[in-house]
């Protein structure tokens, strides 16, 4: 009995070596916290190439977009009162500004809160929810 348990826990312990928060902040595999966890810029992998982790499975939903327009907005509100109070500076440029703020700003963020979540999703393995026929 005791085999079973030390195997279980090892296995366990193997298969979430990798910290989910840094593998998202990394955009990494979250199994082995080597490879890319991206195809292209936002395109999740089908299975990871160092460790042929199969990411299929991997879904996000919209959960790193709310968060990325909720905190991104809040900050270039922000930005935008503090460049046109403090620094008067002229409308266009606090568009020009803050356009590329949006720009990179939103791009680097969904790749970090996306892989996060991703990570996350592994790492407490999250599965979609079925019903049971026998409770019927």
């Amino acid at each position: 009995m005791s085999d079973t348990l030390n195997t279980k826990h090892e296995t366990d312990r193997h298969s979430r070596s990798v910290s989910p928060y840094r593998a998202g902040f990394r955009c990494v595999c979250p199994n082995c916290g080597e490879a890319p966890l991206f195809h292209n810029v936002l395109e999740v992998r089908e299975i990871c190439p160092h460790c042929d982790f199969d990411l299929s499975a991997a879904d996000p939903g919209d959960g790193a977009q709310v968060f990325v327009i909720l905190i991104l907005g809040f900050v270039c509100a922000l930005l935008g009162f503090i460049l046109y109070g403090t620094f008067s500076m002229p409308p266009w440029m606090i568009a020009a500004v803050l356009g590329m703020v949006i720009l990179f700003g939103s791009i680097w963020m969904l790749r970090v809160f996306k892989a996060t979540l991703v990570a996350l999703q592994f790492h407490h393995d999250a599965h979609e929810g079925k019903l049971d026929d026998k409770g019927a």
